[in-house]
């Protein structure tokens, strides 16, 4: 048995496209996954899929599932990003920042849907937006913005639909990491 992150893009964010956990974890258990368990309101579910699901599952073919079923339930379109825990852990493992000796909102995560390479970041001068710095990871993107995300210019480069066209991204701080880390513990 595999246990599992579901990482939704953009729900239950100033009112819109609202997705309560409650009927998240009910649609996600009529999907065939059981121990589903969500954190916060900001689109984190984990689940385990065993038997004939964990056979034929991987984490793209779980992630369209569940944005369909989406879909289908709340009537918009959701993007979701599912990943393992051996996913998640290296994650944390390959943090470029020194995780410990921060707050977790100084540092975030956001998975990506493919790899990007430094190339689509050329245009960003880094050196106008220090202190704050990110990094490129396994499908993530490694912020650090010591003054928070709200502060950040940097951030606000880096949300910018343009800089990820066609790629899935979706942020977590720190603290969220590693919840879903010790959510997905087998």
């Amino acid at each position: 048995m595999t246990t599992y992150a579901a990482l939704l893009r953009g729900i239950n964010v100033g009112g819109h496209r609202k997705v309560p956990m409650a009927e998240l974890r009910r649609l996600i258990e009529g999907l065939g996954h059981g121990d589903v368990r969500t954190h916060l309101q900001s689109g984190n579910a984990v689940f385990s899929a065993a038997g004939r699901n964990a056979a034929e599952a991987t984490t793209e073919s779980l992630a369209a599932s569940l944005g369909r079923a989406i879909e289908e339930h709340f009537g918009f379109t959701v993007p979701v990003l599912v990943r393992d825990h051996a996913y998640l852990s290296a994650v944390v493992e390959d943090c470029p920042f020194p995780a410990a000796g921060l707050e977790g909102r100084q540092l975030h995560v956001t998975y990506l849907s493919e790899p990007v390479d430094a190339a689509r970041f050329v245009a960003l001068d880094r050196s106008t937006f220090l202190p704050d710095e990110f990094r490129i990871g396994d499908r993530a993107l490694y912020l650090y913005v010591p003054d928070g995300l709200g502060r950040s210019r940097l951030a606000e480069a880096l949300g910018r639909p343009a800089l990820w066209r066609d790629t899935v991204a979706t942020s977590r701080n720190w603290n969220t990491v590693t919840r879903l880390v010790e959510m997905t513990r087998d």
